[in-house]
């Protein structure tokens, strides 16, 4: 039985990342999935909305970035302190920022195309240093995740970033995994 997916992300940045990449990937599995970026509701709003994922036996994926906690385990402790309702089980640990897994799907042709130096790992690359790399070519940060996403390499992602792959392998989201 297909159900309803709602994925719960920070900001806006992450609902363009996966609304334009992830959802057409998994889009088959499910009647409808929702992208919420929750940072901006109140924290009893999302407590309720997550009871009524659960009740109405849909599902849910809550997306956090990392931040600067020391672990994995450290960030999930702050969520279940925010967040009264949801499940460890749920919850997919961005490392480092959003910014980490958009950077980290840039292939060796589209680094080329953009300007660009090929990176190696990007499990540290934060908002900021995603900023100082965009091409001067660029009106805006905006533009530039645009473009990413339009030749994105999961393949090449799922190489370079430990939690992209994480996810790429716990969500199957393509047939080739690495």
């Amino acid at each position: 039985m297909k159900k309803r997916l709602f994925i719960m992300v920070e900001g806006e940045d992450d609902v363009r990342f996966f609304g334009r990449l992830i959802k057409p990937l998994i889009a088959p599995r499910y009647d409808s999935i929702e992208i919420i970026p929750y940072a901006c509701i109140k924290r009893e709003k999302v407590n309720r909305f997550l009871k009524s994922v659960i009740l109405m036996k849909n599902d849910y994926i809550f997306v956090a970035d990392i931040d600067n906690e020391r672990s994995v385990r450290d960030k999930k402790q702050i969520l279940y302190y925010r967040f009264s309702e949801i499940d460890g089980g749920k919850i997919v640990v961005v490392i480092r920022e959003i910014e980490s897994w958009y950077y980290a799907g840039i292939a060796g042709s589209l680094a080329t195309e953009l300007g660009i130096t090929d990176t190696g790992t990007t499990d540290d690359l934060t908002k900021e240093d995603f900023n100082a790399r965009i091409p001067r070519k660029f009106d805006s940060r905006i533009d530039f995740m645009f473009e990413i996403l339009k030749s994105f390499s999961l393949e090449t992602a799922a190489k370079k970033n430990a939690s992209f792959r994480f996810f790429t392998e716990r969500y199957q989201v393509y047939e080739n995994p690495v």
